[in-house]
């Protein structure tokens, strides 16, 4: 008989009164979302959708832990306060909140590969000096509907930096419990199709090949100039603190961007809706207070550049793995992923790092698990942990 460690038998309906019980398991002191649902034998994201409709019922401190694991609560945990809500104490990110994006993993069905979603939450405070250690934290998915990252993010209120997709909608909403996510939308998003637009090099080698040359648009090499005089004064405070970075934006930046809206506005009028340029200046007009959030928050990057480049990994690697071989394994990828690549992001080699971890954690003190964490971890061979 397929029984859990609870000695309940594996359940595909679940009563109400049970949720509760599996809801107020991952809220108890030490308790994982992961944890509690393997105990249980659910899956770590109904957990999480659970959370999201019981979880306020609880007459306690709800934390906004983002994830089942030491490295999110320690990512959840970092540069918060407490504010006041109607559901109670609600944690509040001071940080400079997370990057999000996702991308495709295919997967085994019968006959064939479905298209599942491996979806990525990127803390990396860096670009303004902050204090809190980069992490990032993998979740996988059958889908993409828009309920996994309202899932994955649904004790969390602070700042979001992502693309337009529409499932972060509902993340966005005023009257969002615990509190609204505000948006920052990424401007490397924004310059792509003016990119493609006024691609010369690329011209250049369709000519070289024989191809036909497409036709390049001065508007769209208007455009790129405009926005890269912006990523240049962004390059000239990198690392600087966010009080500094927010007057340096003020006194250079904003009047290029009002500059910028003003320019887009009176493009865009002379062009007609299908038009490609047309396309690619309403993605921006009409999402203009979150390209400007970074103006007024030193916090705020331009770019959602850290969380896709923790996804570069999954896309070298569908090349040699292929596929997720079920649901189960696509879970099991994006845990190792959130492992490995927030030792990448702590300049540890992973291999090293997991290789001491596993060997000393049967004996090491669960009160002290946080000493094995990348950014606290010291090896007994320094020289083998330093990534390449």
């Amino acid at each position: 008989m397929d029984r859990n460690s609870t000695g309940r038998r594996r359940n595909r309906s679940w009563p109400e009164d049970l949720k509760r019980e599996i809801v107020a398991a991952t809220y108890e002191p030490g308790a994982s979302v992961a944890g509690v649902a393997r105990r249980y034998g659910v899956n770590d994201n109904q957990v999480f959708t659970w959370r999201k409709r019981f979880g306020g019922q609880q007459g306690e401190t709800v934390p906004a832990h983002m994830v089942p694991v030491v490295v999110a609560e320690d990512m959840a945990a970092s540069g918060r306060k407490e504010a006041s809500s109607s559901a109670g104490v609600v944690e509040i990110d001071l940080a400079g909140g997370y990057r999000g994006d996702d991308t495709t993993v295919p997967v085994l069905a019968k006959g064939k590969t479905d298209t599942g979603r491996c979806w990525v939450y990127v803390r990396d405070d860096r670009p303004f000096g902050g204090p809190a250690p980069p992490a990032a934290m993998f979740y996988y998915s059958r889908d993409r509907r828009g309920e996994h990252p309202q899932a994955h993010l649904a004790g969390y209120a602070g700042l979001l930096q992502a693309d337009a997709y529409g499932g972060y909608g509902a993340l966005y909403l005023p009257d969002r419990k615990p509190g609204p996510i505000l948006e920052a939308a990424c401007w490397a998003h924004a310059r792509r199709p003016f990119f493609a637009l006024a691609d010369l090099a690329a011209n250049a080698r369709r000519k070289a090949e024989g191809r036909a040359a497409s036709v390049i648009s001065p508007l769209a090499l208007e455009a790129v100039r405009r926005i890269d005089a912006l990523f240049e004064i962004e390059r000239a405070i990198s690392g600087q603190d966010a009080d500094r970075r927010r007057a340096i934006r003020q006194e250079l930046s904003a009047p290029l961007v009002a500059d910028l809206e003003r320019w887009l506005t009176e493009k865009r009028a002379g062009l007609s809706r299908g038009n490609d340029l047309a396309k690619a200046m309403d993605y921006m007009l009409k999402r203009w207070p979150a390209f400007t959030r970074f103006l007024d928050d030193g916090r705020v990057c331009m770019t959602n550049n850290s969380a896709e480049r923790a996804l570069r990994g999954i896309a070298l690697g569908r090349k040699s793995w292929l596929f997720a071989g079920s649901d189960r394994g696509g879970q099991r990828a994006a845990s190792m992923y959130s492992l490995i690549v927030t030792a990448k992001m702590n300049d540890i080699d992973p291999q090293a790092w997991l290789a001491d971890v596993l060997a000393r954690i049967a004996g090491h003190p669960a009160s002290r698990i946080d000493e094995l964490l990348p950014w606290n971890w010291r090896n007994a061979n320094p020289a083998s942990a330093v990534a390449a």
